[in-house]
């Protein structure tokens, strides 16, 4: 398992920073490479440059009432999502397909239930092990 990761290109876990304005207000956000890969693909499938959609996320995240004091986290958790509805195969990878074209609140009913079947597979086979 572990050379599956070991031999990637070690530029995706080096760090970048950026500048952007977020409603006026120059910021900076330091994120790793892979995740600024995640955004750019990200952004393009809404026609979007990735400071449009990094100030998109930051202000439907505000009127949504989140709290997104780490908002960095927030663009990891983001991009991690992405790639795991793809896996799931929730939505397509297909860069045309506009990500604002999904339907969202399905995808996320969905999602709720795969994760409740995971939990309680996962706390069935926990019960299995043996115990030392």
């Amino acid at each position: 398992m572990c050379q599956l990761f070991i031999h990637a290109d070690s530029s995706l876990w080096s760090s970048r920073t950026k500048s952007l304005r977020i409603q006026g207000v120059v910021t900076s956000i330091r994120l790793e490479v892979f995740f600024w890969n995640i955004l750019e693909e990200l952004s393009f499938r809404d026609q979007m440059t990735v400071n449009q959609a990094i100030s998109k996320l930051y202000l439907e995240s505000l009127d949504a009432d989140h709290d997104i004091g780490n908002f960095t986290s927030f663009l990891r958790v983001c991009c991690s999502r992405y790639l795991s509805l793809i896996a799931d195969g929730a939505i397509s990878r297909e860069v045309e397909l506009p990500l604002d074209d999904v339907d969202a609140k399905h995808i996320i009913g969905q999602e709720t239930f795969r994760d409740k079947q995971r939990k309680a597979l996962f706390n069935y086979n926990s019960n299995k092990l043996p115990v030392n």
